[in-house]
């Protein structure tokens, strides 16, 4: 016979398919503009969403001409809808939100340029390379009554929402520790296009390389699953393992946040053998672990470990554009691992991380920010 508990957590982990709903046809369409081809990504947004019923896509942003007529070529885009900026983008398409896919760096000045008109922003994570960017940002969105978001990947993956549930119901107790795993080969090994690369192993546009790259996957978690505290320090030690491949950023990454009766520790890297994304939740009496995004190995008091399948997430968050049409088109709660405030506090434990693994030292944070 099953621990209550165990009975209890079981019903967080039904077998259920991984993405929602299809999109509802006579719904209103988010008029949607497109800002930067330069980020990767972008192939998996053409891919899923550019003939999508419920958006409209409005327009495009790239003043790289020659990238610009390489996409409007591949993908059948209308020229005349391929801007040179993002004010013409919004002045000609008058777009209601924008996805963003340009470096890191140039998210600050998207973010305003959009705030300035009232345009909703949601851009590839990280939020930014540097805290001062961070709040800049904050500020802008604020002041101009927009919503700034970060999209993750990973935020969508039903696993992790289960193994959120299960601490919060009290199934594991208490968080005392978190170990999450993020990475792959390497960027130039995986085959990431000379777009992409130019400025993810650049410590300008990027922040650093995989510290940022992958780090921040595991410093949004970290925030989320502990109720948007901040750490109370911060230690990281970044490598070379590949100078001859990255000679200008770091390509492993390994950083401590320490709380007040918690731990996390983030583990990024371009060094995987494999693709990974996954985490190890530990309560004070039991524990969860992600494995991919749809299934979660869950042990508790007086039990066996199991593998379970994570039940679906409502349509309106299986995923990115689901999620950003709801909430600007239907008024849709914010969820902590795309807000602002979260965004803005991983990125402060980013910058910590990055001073840390320059001086050798762990940064303690100050209580407030």
């Amino acid at each position: 016979m099953r621990a209550p508990c165990l009975v209890m957590a079981m019903g967080l982990l039904l077998a259920a398919p991984i993405f929602g709903a299809p999109p509802d046809e006579s719904a209103p369409r988010l008029r949607l503009g497109v800002v930067g081809f330069h980020h990767g990504h972008v192939l998996g947004f053409f891919r899923q969403y550019l003939n999508r019923a419920d958006v409209e896509i409005v327009g495009f942003a790239e003043p790289d001409r020659p990238l610009a007529e390489l996409y409007t070529r591949r993908y059948k885009l209308d020229p005349a809808k391929v801007y040179s900026s993002v004010e013409e983008l919004i002045e000609k398409g008058r777009p209601q939100a924008v996805v963003t896919y340009t470096s890191t760096f140039d998210h600050r000045a998207v973010v305003e340029a959009c705030a300035r008109h009232g345009v909703h922003v949601m851009m590839e994570k990280p939020l930014a390379v540097s805290l001062a960017d961070a709040q800049a940002m904050e500020k802008a969105g604020r002041e101009g009554k927009i919503h700034v978001l970060v999209n993750y990947e990973t935020s969508w993956y039903r696993s992790n929402h289960a193994a959120y549930q299960l601490l919060r119901d009290g199934s594991i107790g208490p968080l005392r520790k978190l170990v999450v795993h993020d990475g792959h080969r390497g960027p130039k090994e995986i085959g990431c296009g000379p777009e992409f690369l130019s400025w993810l192993t650049d410590p300008k546009l990027n922040g650093a390389g995989a510290l940022f790259d992958f780090g921040c996957y595991g410093a949004d978690l970290a925030t989320w699953l502990m109720d948007g505290q901040r750490p109370r320090s911060v230690t990281a030690v970044t490598q070379q393992l590949k100078p001859d491949v990255y000679p200008l950023v770091d390509d492993e990454a390994t950083v401590v946040l320490t709380y007040l009766a918690a731990q996390a520790i983030l583990q990024a890297s371009w060094n995987w053998p494999f693709d990974r994304k996954d985490m190890e939740v530990y309560g004070s009496t039991g524990s969860v672990f992600t494995v991919r995004g749809d299934e979660v190995r869950v042990r508790l008091p007086g039990t066996e470990e199991k593998v379970e399948s994570a039940k679906a997430l409502p349509p309106r968050y299986a995923d990115q554009i689901s999620y950003l049409r709801a909430v600007v088109l239907e008024g849709a709660k914010v969820e902590p691992l795309s807000s602002i405030e979260t965004n803005v506090t991983v990125t402060e434990i980013l910058d910590a991380a990055r001073r840390s693994a320059a001086t050798g030292k762990t940064v303690e944070l100050p209580a407030n920010r």
